[in-house]
């Protein structure tokens, strides 16, 4: 049962040294009561609050890490049902499928789709993480899978159900944290050892629900804690029930032995490219950890990797660029000044559209707590004095030698107000839409 903000203030240490972020021991344990923080951020909780905290305040479903380094994926770690409730945190992986049946030139190509399918999109890099290699009988084509797989980045499943042969491949990949799939009622026992001995996660697949419930639980009483399912549905409408039913019961129920992350096989659900495009959707959003596609091509992962960043941005924090100054296609003294606010996709698209003017500009990001320029002008926060108070702080008037500002024409109003701040400044008012920039900072003289 999770404890109440008062039962959690009274384990901690009352020191109120702000180390955790917030001003007050008792602020700390509402937000951690509230699944807003989390305990390692108190540095000075004894060991004995830590035990008696850690159980308490984990979320329902378990968050478990897959990999190393920039690919590591997390999934799991979810406390609500609806991303309108609060927010989704960690974003299911995608995972493209190589077998050793297959020959060296496809294997190869599968491998390069991980580095070409890369996608930058308003300050993020979209990608998918992992690479799933799967053992049909060619076992020393396996292990040489895992040994190549080993000099990339991404993160690894390992897909065998023999145990030698597992452990084999773990004694190659145990440094990049790989994913053992799967231990199934035969072999639970030998696969939940070498979890235990390499540190790995490790996938449950059972017949359905109960048995992957039951397998679980199992695992769980030898000590092993990061878990993913995997129910053996492989229809998409057993599969997707499956899913809403784990994540309600570990949520809704507290249901222990389903409080973990899953993985899903769309790969394994059709033959039709399209098709299991359209299946990895509806496992984006309700509830996979992790998806097995059988291939990649950028007209169907572009898609899924978008609906994906769609549905894992919190939607109670805007998407924000730091505060500064971007010098964009060399600018010097002489070079226009924009200024405009921090909202990653106002940043991206005016940025973007100075890229392509060719000329060398300043363009003086402030922070407007992520908000546009027209909304942050009405809620005041891209007003006259507060425009002219970062012009200054930011160095700006160091680094050129005219008194020219350029403000988005959405802002017109702050004209007034901004020449009083800027005495000696001439204030500019630019084009309502980016894309008339370019045009517009060519006649710059």
């Amino acid at each position: 049962m999770a404890l109440t903000g008062i039962q959690i203030f009274k384990l901690l240490p009352k020191t109120n040294c702000g180390e955790c972020k917030f001003p007050t021991c008792l602020a700390f344990a509402m937000a951690l009561a509230a699944g807003k923080a989390e305990l390692d951020a108190c540095p000075h909780v004894s060991p004995e609050a830590r035990a008696e905290l850690s159980d308490a305040s984990a979320p329902p479903i378990r968050q478990v890490g897959i990999g190393v380094g920039d690919y590591e994926v997390r999934i799991g770690g979810e406390t609500v049902m609806f991303r309108h409730e609060k927010t989704f945190f960690n974003k299911p992986g995608l995972a493209i499928l190589i077998t050793d049946a297959m020959d060296e030139a496809e294997a190869e190509r599968r491998f390069a789709k991980l580095s070409l399918y890369q996608y930058e999109r308003v300050g993020l890099t979209l990608r998918p993480e992992l690479v799933a290699l799967k053992e049909t009988g060619n076992k020393e084509r396996f292990l040489n899978l895992v040994r190549k797989a080993c000099g990339m980045p991404y993160s690894i499943i390992l897909m065998t159900l023999d145990a030698a042969l597992m452990k084999e491949a773990l004694d190659i990949a145990k440094e990049r944290r790989p994913l053992m799939y799967a231990a199934t009622e035969e072999n639970y026992e030998e696969f939940g050892n070498m979890a235990k001995n390499y540190g790995a996660p490790l996938a449950v697949k059972g017949q359905n629900i109960e048995e992957a419930a039951t397998l679980s639980e199992k695992l769980t009483g030898m000590g092993i804690k990061d878990l993913v399912l995997d129910t053996g549905q492989r229809s998409v409408r057993d599969s997707f029930y499956d899913q809403v039913c784990i994540r309600r019961a570990a949520l809704l129920n507290k249901y222990k032995p389903l409080g973990f992350p899953t993985i899903t096989f769309p790969c394994e659900m059709t033959d039709n490219p399209m098709k299991e495009v359209l299946i990895a959707s509806a496992f984006v959003a309700k509830y996979a950890g992790i998806i097995v596609m059988s291939d990649f091509e950028g007209e169907t992962l572009f898609p899924l990797l978008l609906q994906r960043l769609n549905i894992y941005t919190d939607p109670q924090r805007p998407m924000t660029t730091k505060e500064g100054i971007y010098p964009i296609n060399n600018p010097d003294e002489s070079s226009p000044v924009l200024v405009t606010c921090n909202f990653s996709l106002t940043y991206f698209i005016v940025s973007g559209e100075i890229e392509n003017s060719r000329v060398p500009s300043w363009l003086c990001v402030m922070d407007t707590e992520g908000l546009s320029v027209m909304t942050a002008w009405a809620a005041g926060k891209f007003v006259g004095d507060l425009v002219g108070a970062f012009m200054k702080k930011c160095g700006i008037i160091e680094k050129v030698h005219h008194k020219k500002v350029i403000i988005p024409g959405y802002a017109a109003g702050i004209l007034g107000d901004l020449e009083e701040e800027l005495p000696g400044w001439e204030v500019l008012v630019g084009p309502r839409e980016a894309a008339h920039l370019p045009a517009y900072l060519r006649m710059w003289k």
